[in-house]
């Protein structure tokens, strides 16, 4: 099995609701929108995890609250800047979530 992260955004949240949508009118069975759900897991991690290879740097002025468990890191920090060769943000608040997508944790979870 594989992280559910990515569900909740933008583009996860759409197949959700679409997905229920087909449900309510009967189009599909909820365990093949439960199929669908598990493939589209599958997919955006393999996806993020081959072809995404951009790199940006950031730095916080504080981290505010850090904790593990599970094999997540999650990490609260605030005053945060973005930089990518020449493109810069800033951020008041910012919440990662970091999972091991390696072996057997990305299996356990």
């Amino acid at each position: 099995m594989t992280y559910q992260l990515y569900r909740n955004t933008t583009l996860g949240n759409t197949l959700q609701e679409s997905l229920d949508e087909l449900i309510q009118f009967q189009q599909i069975s909820p365990n093949l929108a439960l199929r669908v759900l598990l493939q589209f897991d599958r997919a955006i991690n393999t996806a993020l995890a081959n072809k995404v290879r951009t790199r940006i740097n950031f730095k916080a002025s504080k981290l505010n609250t850090y904790r593990f468990c599970d094999n997540v890191w999650t990490f609260l920090m605030s005053d945060v800047e973005f930089k990518e060769v020449q493109d810069f943000a800033q951020v008041d608040k910012l919440k990662i979530v970091a999972c091991d997508g390696r072996g057997k944790a990305a299996d356990a979870c």
